[in-house]
């Protein structure tokens, strides 16, 4: 059983670096599409060794550390993001044989890891030592547990709904009846913006942003500890698309045969509208970030479970 347990980490691990590594190349490819120009495509065919060039130029360049910065916080902070984000993945069910750990709580779970990652972003902008990533970590703070709440809220909704804290009886329901996304629409919508701002993904990247605050709360860091952060924002993406995959778009179930590739294909659809999001839509102002989340999305996350909850009574 451990080593089974084992062997199913190792292979999420690897494919999730994977995908990370080719998130941003795609990334960068999507930008070019755009905008009508090329991106990446001198290291390797197509440009696509582009990754491994990436990681070699991050390893060999000098990782400096300021001096006024609080040394042991200022290490832990962009390690504290990743660990998080990967133990998200520990309760998601990427099919029914393949699940790291099956636990009859995993929304909340799943839940209060997500709520977790901003401790990392605010202890690099505290550790830092620095009035721009003090900005952006105390922006983090405020946003991410802002936009908790709406994520809860629509989590609540699906759980009413189904009747079940466990992803695999979620997937099941969906199964039997029908994807969460056609009578949950507006928890789906609710999701969907929330996780953008949970993620600091544009246009809700406020924590980070260039124009403002030069860097944020990453501003001070440098090499791999900086990348730990990208690697953690690429991380806590596939965390929010495989989510809204398994909690309204059926997971691995499909229109013909279920499998993983119904899970990936649906995940990816979802990375791609991340993208798309990105180089369409402005930065958001702070007070817009605010109002948007208590004036709009918590409101509506209210209706939207009360509806739920007509729903369950009514139909089952």
């Amino acid at each position: 059983m451990i080593l089974q347990t084992g062997v199913r980490i190792g292979v999420v691990f690897g494919v999730l670096i994977t995908i990370v590594a080719y998130m941003t190349l795609a990334e960068r490819k999507v930008s070019a599409w755009m905008q009508d120009r090329y991106g990446p495509n001198r290291v390797g065919p197509r440009g696509l060794l582009q990754p491994f060039a990436d990681v070699l130029k991050l390893l060999l360049k000098e990782d400096i550390t300021p001096r006024h910065v609080d040394r042991w916080l200022y290490t832990l902070a962009p390690a504290m993001i990743v660990i998080f984000a990967l133990t998200a993945f520990s309760v998601i069910p990427f099919h029914p044989s393949f699940v790291i750990a099956d636990i009859p709580v995993a929304v909340l779970f799943l839940l209060a890891a997500a709520s977790m990652d901003t401790y990392g972003l605010i202890l690099a902008g505290w550790a830092s030592h620095s009035k721009y990533p003090l900005l952006g970590g105390l922006r983090s703070a405020a946003q991410v547990i802002s936009y908790e709440l709406p994520v809860a809220l629509s989590f609540a909704s699906v759980v009413v709904l189904t009747g079940s804290f466990s992803l695999l009886d979620i997937q099941d329901f969906q199964h039997r009846y029908v994807w969460l996304l056609i009578p949950n629409i507006l928890g789906f919508v609710i999701h969907l913006v929330a996780a953008f701002a949970e993620t600091n993904r544009a246009p809700f990247d406020l924590p980070e942003a260039e124009s403002e605050l030069v860097g944020g709360y990453h501003t001070e860091y440098a090499s791999m500890r900086w990348a730990l952060f990208f690697l953690g924002e690429y991380l806590n993406m596939a965390v929010a698309a495989s989510v809204i995959t398994v909690l309204y778009l059926g997971g691995w179930y499909g229109p013909f045969q279920p499998g993983f590739w119904w899970f990936f294909l649906k995940v990816a659809a979802i990375l791609f509208l991340y993208l798309w999001v990105r180089f369409t839509f402005p930065r958001f102002r702070y007070d817009q970030l605010m109002n948007l989340c208590w004036k709009v999305l918590i409101p509506l996350g209210l209706v939207n479970l009360i509806w739920v909850t007509a729903l369950r009574l009514w139909l089952f």
